[in-house]
């Protein structure tokens, strides 16, 4: 999946060099909401295409947002290389400035998977999202020692039969780091949603936090 015939191609300034980003207008009328959405593990595969980032995007364009996904460093048309998530953070940061820029205006939602979900939590106290989402958050692969509590709505969903990363494990962290946190764990899904990605989609349009923006009869 890669997002709908609507969906253009542009190239971001990162800090390694241009960052390759799809860039997703909602149907029926001027965004509501801006999202940025952070794919899995570089090396294991991981790119905007993923099935669970486009889900994630699908969800929130569905609700009004503009969506931004990008290539980390080293990945499709992205420069660079890998950087063992303290690189990637800094890309994440210049995907949320680029978000910014194009609509200041607008909430903003920062979203992530697997190892994009860890990248995004790492930045979230910097760029003071509207919504942190969290999806199977690899809190276990990527620099976390200096993370602060995002002052925003945070949803965490996560598989109970993840296979990658433990569902117990990020039961614990969240519960000495961040016990505001909302954590829905979906009994029998797997690490990859594979055959599950409805429950996902289910689950992000049912946490939508108060107050946040969303487009009416969405």
């Amino acid at each position: 999946m890669s997002g709908s015939a609507g969906a253009r191609t542009q190239l971001l300034a990162g800090p390694a060099g241009p960052l390759e980003a799809l860039i997703d207008m909602p149907a029926g009328g001027a965004p509501v909401l801006a999202a940025v959405v952070c794919h899995p593990h570089p090396l294991y595969g991981g790119t905007l295409h993923n099935k669970v980032v486009d889900i994630v995007a699908r969800v929130l364009r569905a609700h009004g947002a503009v969506s931004l996904r990008f290539n980390f460093r080293g990945v499709g048309g992205s420069a660079g290389v890998h950087a063992d998530g303290v690189g990637e953070a800094d890309d994440a940061l210049a995907a949320v400035a680029a978000a910014r820029e194009h609509w200041p205006q607008l909430p903003l939602v920062l979203a992530g998977f697997s190892f994009g979900a860890a990248v995004a939590i790492a930045v979230a106290s910097r760029v003071r999202p509207d919504w942190l989402i969290s999806v199977a958050p690899a809190v276990d692969r990527v620099p976390l020692s200096g993370f602060q509590p995002p002052a925003c709505p945070w949803l965490i969903v996560h598989g109970e039969a993840d296979e990658v990363v433990s569902c117990e494990l990020v039961r614990q962290w969240l519960a000495a780091r961040a016990p505001g946190a909302t954590l829905n764990l979906l009994p029998g899904v797997g690490h990859f949603f594979h055959g599950r990605l409805h429950e996902l989609s289910d689950c992000l349009a049912a946490q939508w936090p108060v107050g946040l923006v969303r487009r009416a009869g969405s």
